[in-house]
């Protein structure tokens, strides 16, 4: 008896092989029999499954984004079994800092999408491109959920904060891309400015 193919389980693997090589060569750059290459297949399987390359690049950004939540969620459970408000928002924010290559890749590839995004209407209208709104409705709520137990330090706007936070993330991603600060120093950062808004807790009251 033949044995059976799982199509879902070879698009992943097709797409895990897309962002190994767009790692390297750019996702601008990369083509189908560059990952059909990585892959180990023939460029008529990648054909088969992805019409386009267009087509490729889409499954490719929800890859990715299934990873990215997936590298969120360890980090979140590596922080204990009630981690509060403030250790799930830097979670979210570190996972999104090129520390290794995994991460790496991950910013190189999403800062890629969303340029690539400005003149591709098909690109642009994916969630993870069009709906940032997701990541800051998740951290205003933590933060929402903060203020109400009275964690915050007075006068922190949970919303105008998630955002200004968000965006301080992924301009220091991008500093760390390019090698202009190092993982430790962006991590501190955030850490400095997580300090502006939390209170301190319990434990790190002198």
């Amino acid at each position: 008896m033949p044995k059976r193919v799982d199509h879902e389980e070879r698009r992943t693997e097709i797409a895990a092989a897309l962002v190994r090589a767009a790692g390297r060569l750019g996702l601008h750059a990369v083509g189908m029999r560059d990952v059909a290459a990585e892959a180990g297949v023939s460029l008529r399987l990648v054909q088969y499954y992805f019409e386009s390359k267009e087509k490729l690049l889409l499954f490719g950004l929800r890859y990715l984004t299934e990873r990215f939540g997936e590298r969120v969620a360890a980090r979140v459970r590596a922080a204990g079994t009630d981690p509060g408000a403030r250790a799930v928002i830097e979670a979210l924010l570190a996972a999104a800092l090129p520390v290794d290559e995994e991460s790496r890749v991950f910013h190189h590839l999403y800062t890629s999408y969303a340029v690539l995004a400005v003149t591709d209407e098909a690109l642009a209208a994916q969630p993870f491109v069009k709906d940032p709104d997701t990541a800051e409705d998740t951290v205003a709520g933590l933060l929402g959920q903060a203020a109400e137990q009275g964690r915050l330090r007075p006068g922190v706007d949970p919303r105008a904060t998630a955002a200004g936070l968000l965006a301080m993330s992924a301009g220091l991603g991008t500093g760390v891309l390019v090698g202009q600060r190092s993982a430790e120093s962006a991590a501190g950062v955030l850490a400095h400015h997580l300090d502006r808004i939390f209170l301190p807790g319990p434990a790190e009251v002198s």
